[in-house]
């Protein structure tokens, strides 16, 4: 009989905790999301910076550098995304072709990978920062904050080249892939500019 009372019990105190953790769920988004809504006010593209933040998995964790962290990562896959598909239209061999057009191509492709290189460091330096108020941190971040500029200005390069010297196809292809790259490469450095000691 005890041991019947000491199982039901048992059974009991289960259920509840797992009742109390399924309610906390919701709750614990809600906080994050709402953290992510905030954090993206700063950027200039929030809608976009929202919209993959709050489907970004692993959830984002309600600290300023993981949010920035986040935002580098998406960065960075856009970007190996797009330079991808400017390979493709290369034909995979970046020193075919001759005409004005193919050297658009070439030379936005060479700064589409120089971009997916340098937001693909600033992910492992973000990662390097250690404790806030620290020398090493405000290096780490000074170099964060370089190569996502540059990388940036690679995105844009890359712009300029086909609007420049590729017809309306290829321009109106690659510029569509590129400008949402560059929209959420200036979320995460504003973002990244967030960073202050105590962070």
């Amino acid at each position: 009989m005890e041991r019947r009372i000491l199982a039901l019990v048992l059974v009991l105190v289960a259920s509840a905790a797992i009742c109390a953790s399924a309610s906390a769920s919701p709750a614990v988004g809600h906080r994050a999301s709402a953290f992510i809504r905030s954090s993206c006010r700063a950027t200039r593209y929030p809608h976009l910076c929202e919209r993959y933040l709050s489907t970004y998995a692993p959830p984002v964790r309600r600290s300023p550098r993981s949010v920035a962290a986040a935002a580098l990562s998406v960065s960075a896959a856009k970007a190996r995304s797009a330079s991808a598909f400017v390979s493709r239209m290369c034909g995979g061999k970046p020193t075919s072709g001759r005409t004005r057009e193919a050297g658009a191509v070439r030379d936005c492709l060479e700064t589409m990978r120089d971009s997916v290189d340098r937001l693909r460091r600033s992910i492992r330096e973000i990662g390097r920062m250690g404790p806030a108020r620290s020398l090493r941190f405000s290096w780490h971040l000074s170099n964060v904050q370089t190569w996502v500029s540059a990388a940036l200005t690679d995105q844009s390069t890359c712009l300029d080249s086909v609007s420049q010297n590729a017809g309306p196809a290829v321009r109106s292809a690659i510029r569509k892939r590129v400008v949402e790259v560059a929209q959420v490469t200036s979320n995460a450095l504003a973002l990244v500019n967030r960073l202050q000691p105590r962070t």
